[in-house]
């Protein structure tokens, strides 16, 4: 599989890139797209950033390829981690509703070109911030099962390592979740936590020492006191602020303790990128795993949000919160939550509450469509809907999850002319493998260019969206200098498909 990192140049992005290489997540013959900004800062720094990488890691690091444009994102996982960040420095409050005016149109730009161009099957992991709207605005063009956003997984292993110090184990000891929105408003889910060899008994007593005689309504009171009271200390000594904050339970822990770290003005990119990466893995690995993430819900939690059971007029509720999840190769399938304590279930609909007004104010009237309809870019509870426009090759219009109507396989013709050295064919055939097309037949022909090129001829099966972003992607290859994908000879394509 290839993987792209929009924002690639950033704090975390530069991380997210640098750990994919140095934990080997791909293999060398994969891809690994740096995605910047043609004309700016980013546009320039993409190449200085692959250079770097190779330098550091060439006996394994997988093909580096170059991107500046939305439209030149192709991959099968892609990593949104561009936009503003919140300033790191003492008294700058990170709100992560202030930076949604502005990341909400980066969001939406690469959005619609992922959604215009891509194969269809890609999965976006959600870095930038506020995680939830880039989730809505995703979930609305790319289908909700295809997006989650990473924040709530962050929390979790924050709050697991909270609990892990306090209880004297290692992190991989302790399980349990956190929801909700990230920032301020996630929820430590209390009722989730388990400690490997503890039995039930022993776990409600250890549970209950953590939590302190409190519940999660007296939280947002605390983490407002605790705050001020860190600015205060902070004056005096950063080291003595976080002297505190160990002092604190371990729930007001997981809240101010990033905060203090981005007060401090060391920002949070490691252990941002080094959760990212988790995801990644888990995606890549082809199992299916209970994470906690940032998704698009369409009814999954009725009946277990105290005061929001469902919409209006008794519909699903729907909107963007963090849940525990299953995810796997091609997105997350299902919410794993059992019915939550009345304090959880009050500090859940306050985040889904909070995300919706945040989402809400944040929807924008989109940019027409080819078709000359207007395209949304958000809804007011960030519930997922499909986008209309005629795509490329007369292919219909697809609707969230569901499969496009109308897409039956046909034959195409590849024409790639490549560098005459080993890996050139390697490279070819693996774009092919991890999308699932196989070749009808491949063929070279005699070497041209002095020697340096020689062209490869590929037939192969495909729908037309697919046909396209094989094209896409094989272009993108470090040993290819051009590739032409036409239809096999006696395809033809109506509007509304393909037509012999």
């Amino acid at each position: 599989m290839d993987v792209a990192v929009v924002g690639a140049t950033g704090d975390v992005g530069r991380q997210v890139c640098t750990q994919i290489v140095e934990r080997r997540v791909l293999p060398p013959t994969a891809r690994l797209q740096l995605v910047g900004r043609a004309g700016g800062a980013s546009g320039r720094a993409v190449h200085g950033l692959r250079a770097d990488l190779v330098d550091a890691y060439d006996e394994h690091a997988p093909l580096l390829d170059v991107a500046h444009s939305p439209d030149d994102v192709t991959a099968d996982v892609i990593v949104v981690a561009a936009g503003l960040t919140p300033p790191a420095r003492t008294g700058a409050d990170p709100d992560r509703r202030v930076l949604a005016a502005t990341n909400g149109a980066v969001l939406a730009e690469y959005a619609d070109a992922i959604a215009r161009h891509g194969s269809g099957h890609e999965v976006v992991i959600v870095v930038t911030n506020p995680v939830e709207l880039g989730v809505a605005v995703m979930a609305e063009r790319l289908g909700r099962h295809r997006v989650l956003g990473m924040g709530a997984w962050l929390d979790t292993l924050r709050f697991r390592r909270e609990l892990a110090v306090e209880l004297g184990v290692r992190r991989h000891r302790v399980g349990g979740f956190v929801g909700g929105q990230h920032g301020e408003d996630a929820v430590p889910l209390w009722s989730t936590v388990r400690v490997s060899g503890l039995d039930a008994d022993e776990r409600a007593r250890a549970v209950a020492a953590l939590r302190r005689g409190r519940t999660l309504d007296a939280l947002p009171a605390e983490i407002a006191a605790a705050k001020t009271e860190l600015a205060r200390v902070a004056a005096e000594g950063m080291g003595a602020a976080f002297d505190l904050i160990d002092t604190w339970p371990a729930d007001l822990r997981l809240v101010t303790r990033p905060w203090m770290t981005h007060q401090s003005g060391a920002k949070t990119p490691a252990g941002t990128a080094s959760a990212t990466v988790d995801l990644l893995e888990v995606i890549l690995d082809g199992r299916e795993i209970v994470v906690a993430g940032q998704v698009a819900l369409d009814g999954e939690l009725d009946g277990r949000l105290d005061g929001m059971p469902s919409g209006p007029d008794g519909a699903p509720y729907r909107g963007v919160l963090g849940v525990p999840v299953v995810l796997g190769p091609g997105g997350w399938t299902r919410v794993l939550l059992d019915d939550l304590p009345d304090d959880e279930a009050r500090r859940l609909a306050h985040a889904a509450d909070g995300v919706g007004r945040m989402v809400a104010a944040s929807a924008t009237p989109g940019r027409d469509d080819r078709s000359g309809r207007p395209e949304r870019t958000g809804t007011a509870a960030g519930a997922p809907a499909a986008p209309s426009r005629a795509h490329d090759l007369g292919e219909p219009a697809r609707a969230g999850d569901r499969a496009s109507s109308g897409q039956a396989e046909t034959a195409w013709v590849a024409t790639v002319h490549g560098l005459d050295q080993p890996g050139t064919l390697t490279a070819l055939t693996g774009v092919f493998s991890t999308r699932g097309v196989s070749f009808d037949s491949l063929a070279t022909e005699p070497v041209d260019d002095d020697g340096r090129a020689g062209r490869i001829v590929v037939t192969f099966r495909a729908t037309p969206r697919r046909a396209r972003a094989l094209e896409r992607a094989v272009r993108r290859l470090a040993t290819v200098r051009s590739v032409v994908v036409e239809p096999a000879p006696g395809t033809e394509f109506s509007q509304g498909g393909p037509a012999r």
